[in-house]
């Protein structure tokens, strides 16, 4: 599958419908020296260009309290956008164009004689480019500002005149519920709702788009999208960085207000929402008002029950020597900090549609992998139907929506392997906008933008969004700042606590992990693995469940399959029993026998319940055997990385 593509509308490969450009319009960015303007906004407004989506009669007015200059800023702009752009190639007469379009004003977000510059500014900038009276407002700027900037703005006179006004806000849109509803009154309190867009970068991502777009025009899932057949529904977002330069921040946020309390809300409203009456904007807002107004928000004794939250410890090697330091060790994090950097949680949604199914959410730093998934599990077939057959146990039918980094959909289910018997095996249909579009590498904010200048609220949060999301998250909050934390509790590069795999494995299921192929890759064998190669192999891994003690290699036994440690902990023994190497979360073992039956060279025992995946050589043969293209870089990486020397024979034959 493609990573890290974007593309705005439905500019695919059946269709090349030309879009109109975005709307007349001054956007007016406070905040404008900062980050995001340089790392977001201007590489938007640079992909629009590109793609001949940004009107003609547009213009950037920048103000902050930086002491810069039109000329100073645009030689600023100038520097950054070789660092952020994310074209292919660069195109600078269209940056030429764009950049010459951009001005500034210096000044404080508090001094009213700046509104009044800015005012003319606007004014004339309006008259040049025939723009008839249009203004974004855009707050790149820390929450505390809202308020004064749509005060000032009032005051000052922007609101007059013909032309649309309109206000996009960034996050974070309040702290807890108590700050949500004061930032909600302030900024409502001299303009309208339909004035302010609240801003959520991730609902700017063309696979969250996708989730409406694919529950709504496929009249094949929208039947079974309820109780009767849906069994639970998983939201994963991992994260394999740590907090970084970021800890300041992060100390006082948390994974809960950073990440589930908007981006996973915002998901589980689309996925969940019931059917709207259109897709105009109110439309759709209005049933991911309701969803989430029927999420149920729990008591104190219910969040002890259904969410877990985690802190990463420092990684240690096999001598206990710290590899990585924790998050306690980060800068600007004090030393008995109770900031959880990893929650997961079971919701219920209380309404006909998705009474008594288990909505599950996930989300951590310093985890395994980096990956963003959701993961819908149908109800099981009868195993019943096979009995006196060798099937003991039928896999569900999942579909899963890969919406970073590999962003598609897949859909799994059972088919029959080839012979005599009947076996089954887990099967994958994948779609990735890679390979079905003409995708752009976006950051996610052009969709904003173009879709703001045209008056489409259908991608921002409207207030009551935010605070029925914030009256879900605030018990939990409210709890945990009460309770005492049991911190660290994971290691940084595992799959998380493991109170988390027990609070689903409290209900008889257990969290699906995604395997991709960047995982993959973490085995010296798939290293430089074909993207066909590697998707084969992954389609072939099956789950396997293994319990504290159990032997999972025998020493001498013949090796016929390799191991993916998904969670828990194995010992490689020695015939003594001495443990000569543990291996934790993510790590892999007995690749060898994939590629040549071998008697194995130690024991290898569970030191706690684990979860694997288990790729045997029957299937790696297999594969071998459908494409034989695969055959010589694999000899190779036998003989370089594990000084084998095998026969291309071997690779085909199963045992």
């Amino acid at each position: 599958m493609a990573s890290d593509t974007q593309v705005l509308g439905s500019y695919g490969a059946e269709s090349q419908k030309e879009f109109s450009p975005s709307e007349p319009c001054v956007m007016l960015i406070f905040g404008a020296s900062g980050d995001l303007t340089k790392r977001l906004l201007v590489p938007a407004l640079y992909n629009l260009a590109c793609d001949g989506l940004l009107s003609p009669n547009f213009a950037v007015l920048g103000t902050a309290f930086d002491s810069l200059t039109t000329e100073s800023f645009r030689a600023r702009m100038n520097e950054d956008i070789k660092k952020f752009h994310t074209r292919q190639e660069f195109d600078q007469k269209i940056w030429d164009n764009l950049i010459s379009r951009f001005h500034y004003v210096q000044g404080g977000f508090a001094d009213m004689a700046v509104y009044e510059t800015l005012k003319t500014e606007v004014a004339k900038l309006d008259t040049e480019y025939k723009i008839g009276g249009n203004v974004l407002f855009y707050f790149a700027t820390a929450p505390k500002f809202f308020g004064l900037i749509c005060d000032n703005l009032h005051t000052s006179g922007f609101k007059a005149g013909s032309g649309w006004k309109r206000i996009i806000v960034e996050k974070p849109f309040g702290t807890d519920l108590e700050s949500a509803l004061k930032l909600n009154s302030e900024v409502l309190a001299n303009w309208n709702e339909n004035q302010i867009y609240r801003v959520d970068h991730y609902l700017g991502k063309e696979t969250v788009q996708n989730l409406l777009a694919f529950r709504f025009s496929n009249g094949l899932y929208e039947p079974l999208w309820n109780k009767n057949y849906i069994d639970n529904i998983q939201f994963n977002v991992s994260e394999e960085v740590d907090v970084g330069d970021r800890a300041g921040y992060y100390d006082s946020s948390g994974v809960l207000r950073d990440m589930m309390q908007n981006h996973m809300f915002q998901m589980l409203a689309y996925l969940c929402m019931e059917v709207p009456g259109s897709f105009a904007s109110d439309a759709i807002r209005n049933e991911k008002a309701k969803l989430l107004q029927a999420v149920r928000a729990y008591t104190p004794a219910e969040v002890a029950k259904n969410v877990v939250r985690g802190q990463y410890g420092p990684q240690l090697d096999d001598k206990g020597v710290v590899i990585k330091k924790g998050y306690r060790q980060e800068k600007d994090v004090p030393a008995d900090s109770k900031t959880e950097t990893y929650a997961a949680a079971r919701f219920h949604i209380d309404n006909w549609r998705w009474e008594g199914v288990p909505i599950y959410l996930r989300s951590g730093k310093a985890l395994w992998k980096r990956g963003t998934e959701i993961v819908v599990q149908f109800k099981k077939a009868p195993q019943v139907l096979f009995r006196g057959t060798k099937i003991d146990r039928v896999g569900a039918n999942r579909l899963i929506f890969h919406i970073q980094p590999i962003q598609g959909i897949e859909m799994q289910f059972n088919a029959k392997i080839p012979g005599p018997m009947l076996q089954l095996q887990p099967v994958h249909m994948r779609f990735a906008y890679g390979e079905a579009f003409k995708a752009s590498r976006y950051t996610g904010y052009e969709v904003m933008i173009y879709s703001c200048s045209h008056g489409d609220a259908t991608l921002f949060s409207r207030g009551d969004l935010v605070e029925a999301a914030w009256r879900v998250a605030q018990p939990l909050m409210d709890y945990w700042k009460v309770t005492p934390a049991n911190f660290p509790n994971y290691a940084r590069g595992s799959w998380g606590p493991k109170e988390a795999a027990d609070l689903i494995a409290h209900d008889g299921r257990r969290w699906f992990e995604v395997v991709t192929e960047d995982v993959l890759k973490k085995v010296a064998l798939f290293k430089d693995g074909d993207p066909l190669f590697l998707s084969q192999v992954i389609m072939a891994l099956r789950p396997k469940l293994v319990n504290a003690g159990e032997q999972i290699i025998k020493k001498g036994s013949m090796g016929r399959e390799m191991y993916v440690l998904v969670r828990g902990e194995v010992e490689v023994q020695d015939d003594a029993g001495h443990v000569m190497k543990t291996l934790k979360d993510g790590d892999f073992f007995g690749e060898i026998g994939v590629l040549m039956s071998k008697a194995r060279t130690a024991h290898v025992v569970a030191k706690t319940s684990c979860d694997l995946f288990v790729l045997d050589k029957s299937d790696f043969s297999r594969i071998m055997r459908d494409h034989p293209q695969f055959k010589d870089s694999v000899l190779a990486i036998a003989k370089d990385r594990y000084n084998l020397t095998i026969e291309a024979e071997h690779l085909t034959t199963p045992h």
